[in-house]
């Protein structure tokens, strides 16, 4: 995780008082600022994407759609690091491990997703994932050794009490592509926590390029598992609207995560239930049920608290070192 981390908002070590420069404040701040705006830019493409590809679930096979638009977005992801100098590139042994890890999460996460995206609402598929920054606390604690005291634990009990609301296991409400839905969620706390583990020097275009040439080419491996449908200037069209934000996607969480505080800049993937709702409701004439809207707000407040709780936590510990 890149930037500078451990300082009061204020800039102040609350019991010795001595002062961060200016400009580690202003690093700091500005870091934090951008990761957000990236992070909220972020979501609005997933969500694009999310809709350009349900719209083209009407037309084409799982498989079918998600190679497609894979080529897309390879194609022109590869011309752009092309272009930067961030196509071939030296990477280290921890890196090159970081990645497959990386990837993997990415591949799991992508086939999930679309397989629960094809069979239910947006918004419904979208709230299941807002338990993603509990599960990446977690995860931080179980295999990074992070700090998590009994009040975040018990926030993140909470939160998986939010998943169980929206998933209604047992009743009429259930859908068994809900647990896709789940599967995905893992798969994404699996590449984010991989992805905090890179080293600075590595692009973050050439991360984002290598990880969508790997999920077309086993979405292009499976597809002859399913039906492959004829394809309209219509559906090319979409495929490519949803490579474009697809691509926005990658390049734009992955700096998020690198410029800013994970427990400032996470926060902001809330944002996508905005355009999920939103999204769902004018263009699918999709309306979320109770049980979906109580299960995600519970959700979101667990986890607006879980990143608060670990703010405060690291300005306790810098006070104390700077005693």
């Amino acid at each position: 995780m890149s930037g500078p981390e451990g300082t009061t908002p204020e800039g102040i070590s609350e019991r010795s008082g001595k002062t961060i420069s200016d400009a580690k404040m202003r690093d700091l701040s500005g870091g934090n600022l951008k990761g957000a705006a990236l992070m909220s830019l972020g979501m609005a493409a997933f969500v694009g994407n999310v809709t350009f590809m349900k719209l083209v679930s009407f037309e084409l096979s799982l498989f079918q759609a998600i190679f497609l638009r894979g080529c897309f977005a390879a194609v022109v992801l590869g011309c752009f690091a092309l272009y930067r100098r961030e196509l071939f590139v030296k990477v280290s042994g921890k890196d090159a491990k970081v990645l497959s890890i990386r990837i993997v999460g990415e591949i799991g996460a992508s086939l999930c997703y679309f397989m629960a995206l094809f069979n239910m609402p947006i918004a419904n598929v979208t709230a299941i994932l807002q338990a993603l920054p509990l599960v990446i606390t977690l995860g931080a604690a179980i295999f990074f050794g992070e700090t998590v005291g009994w009040r975040r634990y018990g926030g993140i009990a909470l939160g998986f009490v939010g998943i169980l609301i929206i998933v209604q296991p047992g009743t009429d409400g259930f859908s068994v592509y809900s647990l896709w839905a789940l599967a995905s969620m893992f798969s994404v706390a699996i590449r984010d926590l991989a992805t905090r583990r890179f080293s600075s020097g590595l692009p973050s275009l050439f991360v984002a390029f290598a990880t969508m040439v790997c999920v077309t080419l086993v979405s292009g491996l499976l597809s002859p598992t399913m039906e492959w449908k004829p394809i309209s200037l219509n559906t090319v069209g979409l495929l490519a609207g949803a490579a474009v934000f697809i691509m926005l996607v990658h390049i734009t969480l992955i700096r998020a995560m690198r410029v800013g505080e994970v427990a400032f800049v996470t926060p902001f993937r809330y944002t996508v239930m905005v355009w999920a709702i939103a999204l769902g409701y004018f263009i699918f004439d999709e309306t979320p049920d109770n049980a979906t809207l109580i299960g995600c707000s519970l959700l979101i407040l667990t986890g607006i608290y879980s990143f608060w709780r670990e703010r405060k936590v690291k300005q306790k510990s810098l006070a104390t070192k700077s005693v």
